[in-house]
């Protein structure tokens, strides 16, 4: 019994590290995006980037795992339902998402962004379920904190910006938590999330593609920054933080309890994206409503994350 026990307090230990490390590697995307913009880079080409580079590095992972016939099939199969959700879960994320960045220190964005949970939430009821009453309880304290970064952010030239980025990380929110569900219904059972993400990368392509054309056309090509920088997201984020993150919560799938608390080292992301912005980015630092507001969504990512 001991040794068993040990075990699982060894493998608990293991978990929360790699889901610290992957929540710096998803802070890494908020900190790019933004540096990105601050040196001159054109936000569609960094949004554009990002899965362009995804598609041929996921596409030598189910390759390699010999999992790439069965999700082609899958795919012309059924074109119209994978091209349309993966569109709204990659397209309509991710592209709001690096526009937001014009509008707002990493931390503003990072912070921000945490209102997919309540979207997540309320999207419940279109997929069967109930909408689960702790979870909506945590949200609106989520929304509370969300609502203190914005008031934070009022004065001056900074408001109309704030709204705008509002708009757009609601437009993101709503449609990451919508299209990665539609897809996990769509995808057969025995898919692995590997054949998910590269599925839904490549379909994403027909909105992908016209968008980094339309980039060119309107700004030229992308420097060899941005270039980088974009590979580096694509790579840290999409790729090692995905990974770290499944890795650490199949270590303690048998225990919910250590399972919820290993899902709330997320809230690490934002306090990351507020420190290396701070340091690196010369963001500015938050107003004391708006760093109440970071608390607050932190406590509300916790509390929803163990009410589950």
């Amino acid at each position: 019994m001991y040794p068993v026990r040990q075990k699982r307090g060894e493998e608990m230990k293991e978990a929360m590290l790699y889901g610290l490390l992957a929540s710096v590697f998803f802070a890494l995307t908020f900190l790019l995006n933004r540096s990105m913009n601050l040196s001159g880079g054109y936000w569609l080409w960094g949004a554009s980037l990002r899965y362009l580079f995804m598609l041929p590095i996921l596409w030598v992972i189910v390759k390699k795992q010999n999992e790439d016939k069965a999700i082609l099939q899958e795919i012309r199969a059924h074109p119209v339902p994978w091209v349309l959700w993966s569109t709204v879960g990659f397209g309509l994320f991710y592209a709001p998402m690096c526009m937001a960045s014009c509008y707002g220190e990493s931390w503003f964005v990072a912070a921000t962004w945490q209102i997919t949970i309540v979207a997540g939430v309320l999207l419940t009821p279109l997929f069967g379920g109930k909408i689960p009453v702790k979870n909506l309880l945590c949200s609106a304290i989520i929304l509370v904190g969300i609502f203190l970064l914005q008031l934070s952010h009022l004065d001056g030239l900074k408001a109309g910006g704030s709204l705008m980025a509002l708009v757009l990380i609601l437009v993101a929110g709503v449609s990451y938590p919508l299209g990665n569900r539609e897809m996990m219904a769509i995808c057969p059972p025995g898919f692995s999330t590997v054949q998910r993400v590269f599925g839904m990368t490549l379909c994403s392509m027909p909105f992908w593609v016209p968008c980094s054309l339309c980039a060119g056309i309107t700004h030229g090509v992308p420097g060899a920054g941005q270039i980088c920088q974009s590979l580096s997201v694509a790579v840290f984020s999409s790729v090692i933080a995905t990974l770290l993150f499944f890795e650490a919560t199949n270590l303690v799938k048998h225990n919910p309890k250590q399972l919820a608390v290993v899902e709330a080292t997320q809230a690490g992301e934002v306090l990351f994206t507020l420190l290396g912005g701070v340091l690196f980015l010369q963001d500015s630092l938050p107003t004391a409503s708006g760093m109440l507001g970071i608390c607050v969504v932190v406590i509300g990512m916790i509390l929803n994350s163990l009410a589950g």
